[in-house]
């Protein structure tokens, strides 16, 4: 579930420290304010938390991104990664982790492009397995609802990676 997760809040912030913090400050309102309720009903109280941090997390870029512009003084870092280039373990090719990374991106990129509730939806079924019932919990909205964000969903991301999509 925390690799999940990690992924779901990576994708919203575009920031994998942000991201770690979200999950962990998830994880964390969960225990402590929810450890008496029943196991099968953490999953869902877990994403319904994540995603209120995550939607925090955007109106406070949003609020410091309109200050920084005015704030900016232009200077710009070139950081070097040496993670990012080190070998694989995995053995693959350099064609295919670049063929990997880019589909990845594609995917990346097309959710990004989808509606809010229908990237919540997509991604809560897709990357979570939850069902109907959980999604629509988490979302804090009716099955129908989910059912029609995730049908929504699916066929903007068919039409936006075509060839791509399986």
């Amino acid at each position: 579930m925390e690799k999940r997760a990690l992924r779901i809040a990576e994708i919203n912030t575009r920031d994998r420290d942000e991201a770690f913090d979200l999950v962990q400050d998830a994880m964390i309102k969960l225990a402590k304010n929810y450890a008496a309720k029943p196991a099968e009903a953490w999953t869902p109280l877990f994403y319904r938390i994540l995603r209120n941090r995550i939607r925090d997390w955007q109106r406070r870029q949003m609020v410091r991104n309109k200050v920084m512009v005015w704030l900016s003084r232009g200077s710009e870092e070139n950081d070097y990664d040496p993670v990012a280039t080190a070998p694989d373990p995995a053995g693959r090719t350099p064609d295919e982790n670049l063929e990997s990374h880019e589909a990845m991106q594609g995917l990346e990129d097309a959710l990004e492009e989808l509606p809010g509730r229908q990237r919540e939806a997509f991604m809560l079924r897709i990357f979570e397995g939850l069902d109907v019932a959980g999604t629509a919990a988490v979302m804090g909205c009716s099955e129908g609802s989910v059912k029609t964000h995730y049908s929504r969903a699916v066929h903007s991301l068919r039409a936006t990676l075509g060839e791509h999509w399986q």
